[in-house]
Parts: C-alpha cells; structure tokens; sequence
C-alpha cells in the first residue's frame, strides 16, 4: 500500500495559539508545543503541524510551503493571498463579538468620518487593505507600518488616526480614542493550496479536520441535560425541552419513572432547569459537549 504524504497543517502562534490548540482538543488531536519548536507535535500520523505568525500564514499556504492552515480573514486580504478558504471558525480568545479593524481617532477631535482625514498620516499594521480603504474612496492619507503602541501614538501627536483591531472597543476607548469608522470585520478562516486541494487523500484530511472542529465550536453553544421523570409529569417535561431533533426518552427498570435526555443551548438552562424542577424532573444532570454532529 502506498502511503501518502502527510497534511502540511500550519496554526497561528501568538494570542490565538491556545484558543486554537483547545479547539483542536475538543475536535480530537491533541497537540504539544515546544517553546523553542515551530513544529508542535500532533496525535496523528497524517499532519505535519507547524506554527506561524497569523500575519504570515497565508503567504506560506499559497506558496505552497504549507498545504493548510488556519489564520485571519484580514491578513489573507492584506497579503492579496490566492487561497482556497474552506470555511470561517468563529472563535475568539477574548469575547463573542467579532473582530474589527476600525479607524480611530482622538475622542476630543473633530474628526466624524474618513473623508475628514484627508491629507492627515495614519498608523497601523494592517497597511495594504488601510491603503486600499482610502484610494478606493479617493482621500489622500499617509499610511505608515505601525510596529506596537499604536493606540498611543495618536496622543502623543506621532500621527492623526490609527486603524487597529479591536473586539469590545474598551481599550481603545480606554487610550482617549473614539472609533469612526468599521472597515473590516474579521475572523479565523480554514484556508488551503489550490493544488494540494486537487490532491484527493489532502482534500480528505482538510475535510476531515474542517468538519471535526466546525462540530467542536457548535458544541461550546450547547449542553446535554438528563434527568428522572415519574410517568403522570413526562409529557409536561418533555414539552419544556428543546433538542436538535426530539428528547431521548427510555423507561426505568421495573418503574413507571423515565429517563429523559436532550442537548440545549447554553444560554436558556438557567431558565430551563427551574422550570424542569417544577414540572416534577429530579436528579438533574448537566454536562459538556465535546461535539455536536
């Protein structure tokens, strides 16, 4: 039998690194990283993992350098990468909301839209697509490469707006700024080399792991419920429940009580369990998904 070639998997290092490494726990590959390494090592005998800035992944990925890998949206866009992107995996380190890159300036400023910077310098990382903002809207700005502290550089005269990343705004708000403008909401995609995606044992594994941990960041949204339910109150319990298809519901041996199983979501089991308690449920078990299918 002839034995492919392992997946050339590259994963974010830096402030998405552990949120990304417990994603793939969950979905099923344990990961291990050494500090001096750019190679983790993986659980499984079909990946070559390896890990990168996010700012240089999709460089990598349509060079061929690596077959797939996982970074942001923004930086595929900043690179002009020729990619083929899978799909998005919602996942944040920091809150629920997505990631922005927004033009910010000081609060005490005059300044109420882009078109008010013409003329003004602009600091930020995200260089091509803040260029690209600006010449398709036909204002003239200098933007120059930001290489830390940009929130602070507006108030110390350094330059007139930042475009920066934010999810909450709180930090920006925090440095005397005021956002003014979204440009480009962001978030981690799953992307891959055209031509190792024609290759059909690598566009299997990349299925594989897109559909593993698309199920491991559906299960973070829900929990499984069980509980014991005397038969006069089952139909009252089971019609407070909502599942993906229908509760389970199996009879307990040698009683007229019943054992009742579902998975909800997260957010409305504060308010469900009081009422299942109510309706004449006890033992009430609540317990974590891995993944949901």
């Amino acid at each position: 039998m002839i034995k492919n070639d392992p997946l050339r998997l590259v994963i974010p290092k830096g402030s998405l690194e552990q949120a990304t490494i417990e994603l793939f726990r969950r979905a099923g590959w344990n990961i291990t990283v050494s500090p001096r390494s750019y190679f983790p090592s993986v659980d499984d005998d079909e990946i070559i993992m390896a890990r990168l800035r996010a700012q240089e992944i999709s460089r990598y990925v349509e060079s061929g350098t690596f077959d797939a890998g996982l970074t942001g949206k923004d930086w595929i866009l900043e690179n002009e990468s020729d990619v083929r992107v899978i799909d998005d995996l919602v996942y944040s380190k920091v809150s629920q909301n997505p990631a922005r890159w927004v033009l910010a300036v000081d609060a005490d400023s005059d300044y109420s839209v882009p078109e008010d910077l013409d003329g003004k310098r602009i600091a930020t990382e995200l260089v091509g697509v803040t260029k690209r903002f600006f010449a398709e809207r036909k204002i003239n700005v200098d933007v120059e490469f930001s290489w830390g502290s940009t929130e602070a550089k507006v108030n110390e005269g350094v330059v007139d707006a930042i475009v920066d990343v934010t999810e909450t705004g709180s930090t920006l708000k925090a440095n005397g700024l005021r956002i003014i403008y979204n440009i480009l909401t962001t978030n981690t995609q799953l992307i891959a080399n055209h031509k190792a995606y024609q290759d059909p044992f690598k566009r299997e594994k990349i299925s594989q792991i897109h559909l593993m941990l698309q199920s491991a960041l559906e299960a973070r949204k829900m929990v499984g419920l069980k509980m014991n339910v005397p038969k006069d109150q089952l139909e009252i319990v089971v019609g407070l429940l909502p599942s993906l298809n229908a509760p389970t519901v199996s009879g307990l041996y040698k009683s007229d009580w019943f054992s009742v199983e579902s998975v909800v979501s997260e957010e409305i089991v504060r308010s469900l369990i009081p009422k299942l308690l109510k309706a004449g449920a006890t033992g009430i078990i609540e317990y974590s998904l891995n993944k949901v299918l």
